[in-house]
């Protein structure tokens, strides 16, 4: 019986033996970095054997060093997470074997970050190997660990295949895991940040030169600047400011394309050509259409209104500097600065822990008020409501801002001087996640009460922040 059911079974795939022997050593590697021999001779005559470079199965050799090497490569990475299901549904087998070489080569590079201490060198190495791993996924490099990256934001990745079935089918589509991935990259990031010596790297500028300013870098750098002297703290200055002034450049465009207020119809429009309403000058003009000389003759020509509603605002900011706040902390405080910079637009800062600050002779440089924060610590934001409340000065043309997880110690004392606050006339707008990715967590109670008060909590991405506040102020 055996044997008939042996003759009659269909002859194995060799094509899907191949990539079925390059995934089992990809997780072979992930889950324990001693090499299986097997598999390692295996996969290395399935390389040689489909003519991609041996480099691939070194997890030492960096994604930028293979390509340097053999560019033809470069484009192959480009969306290669997010791959086009063929016209006619049918599968190209050879061709699903060199993505998974391809993929392996990425996901180990990225995902198995080993122990022990790691220097600049290998800090920046694996940050260079996850931007490849973001290019695959159809992101660009920095998107999905919420830096500089760009405006799409997790769950954006295009070229979505709906084909992807794991290693039992066609090449693995991770696109539709953009949300989990970016923030587990984050992770991996700021994990490798924590195991270097970063002040002795700092203290060579050679060393503090390799490093690629990171949030998860200008943490540990927050963290630690009290503790820096010479060199050091310069270097650590340095890579701080090249931080903020990146994240600065992409949120101001994003401030520049938000919405901008109410058009201002009592304010006449400017008569200059670019404002020239040429389809209703048109329109109001068809009667004087010459229909024999085929011309239009204008007795009046329309202008577009370009003149928007500004009225003087204050806008208060109140930031939780606790240690789970960080990436909220910076986003904020270069989010102020920059409408600290607009016209008719009052800022005022707020940074507190158990204790509170104020920040407002600094709203408008980020790096300065950055410096003057200290990270960490519990969380009384009684305190800083006690500093807000007097800058309330005209209720309906202020907005209050308060950024927090609203983990308190105080709840019901904190609350009811916010809902004070609300009834007042000014606008309050509870944050509870201000990231470039997206992630947060909030205090449910809080949440639940925000909700009944009519002021929900704003989660999500920092664009979100940016539209309201845009809105209101301008």
């Amino acid at each position: 019986m055996s044997e008939q059911i042996i003759e009659g079974a269909p002859a194995p795939d060799a094509e899907e033996n191949r990539r079925q022997v390059l995934y089992w050593r990809l997780l072979a590697r992930l889950f324990d970095p001693e090499e299986q021999a097997g598999l390692e001779s295996a996969s290395l005559a399935v390389v040689e054997d489909i003519g991609l470079p041996s480099a691939l199965l070194d997890p030492g050799t960096s994604v930028d060093s293979v390509v340097q090497r053999h560019p033809e490569l470069e484009a192959e990475f480009d969306g290669l997470m997010a791959p086009e299901p063929d016209e006619d549904g049918a599968r190209d087998r050879a061709a699903e074997v060199r993505r998974a070489a391809l993929v392996s080569k990425v996901l180990l590079n990225v995902f198995a970050t080993g122990s022990g201490t790691v220097t600049a060198e290998q800090l920046a190495r694996w940050q260079s190997d996850a931007g490849w791993l973001e290019r695959a996924l159809g992101c660009r490099p920095g998107e999905l660990r919420g830096g500089r990256g760009g405006a799409a934001g997790a769950g954006g990745g295009p070229g979505v295949s709906p084909t992807g079935t794991g290693f039992g089918g066609p090449t693995p589509d991770l696109s539709r895991l953009i949300p989990e991935i970016g923030p587990e990259l984050g992770a991996l990031e700021a994990g490798l940040v924590k195991r270097m010596h970063l002040r002795e790297v700092l203290a060579d500028p050679a060393l503090a030169s390799q490093l690629t300013p990171s949030m998860s870098l200008i943490e540990q750098l927050l963290r630690d600047k009290d503790n820096l002297s010479g060199v050091a703290l310069a270097n650590a200055k340095s890579l701080i400011r090249r931080y903020v002034d990146e994240v600065a450049q992409v949120l101001r465009t994003q401030v520049e394309k938000a919405t901008v207020g109410d058009i201002d119809r009592s304010v006449p429009p400017k008569r200059v050509f670019r404002n020239l309403d040429l389809d209703r000058t048109i329109w109001k003009n068809l009667t004087n259409w010459d229909p024999e000389g085929e011309r239009l003759y204008v007795d009046r020509l329309y202008y577009r209104h370009t003149s928007r509603k500004t009225t003087p605002q204050r806008l208060i900011v109140v930031v939780d500097q606790s240690g789970s706040m960080v990436d909220s902390m910076v986003n904020c405080t270069i989010l102020a600065s920059i409408f600290a910079g607009l016209p008719k637009v009052d800022v005022h800062l707020i940074a507190y822990d158990t204790q509170a600050l104020d920040l407002t002779p600094w709203a408008h440089d980020p790096f300065e008020t950055l410096l003057r924060t200290k990270l960490g610590g519990g969380t009384d934001g009684t305190v800083a409501m006690a500093l807000a409340q007097p800058k309330i000065a005209e209720p309906r043309n202020t907005v209050v801002v308060w950024i927090s997880d609203f983990y308190e110690w105080r709840t019901d004392e904190l609350f009811e001087s916010m809902a004070a606050v609300h009834r007042s006339g000014a606008r309050f707008i509870p944050v509870g996640s201000v990231t470039s990715s997206g992630r947060g967590s909030v205090n449910p109670w809080f949440r639940e009460k925000f909700k009944d008060l009519g002021t929900p909590v704003i989660s999500g991405h920092i664009k979100k922040l940016v539209h309201e506040l845009k809105t209101f102020l301008t």
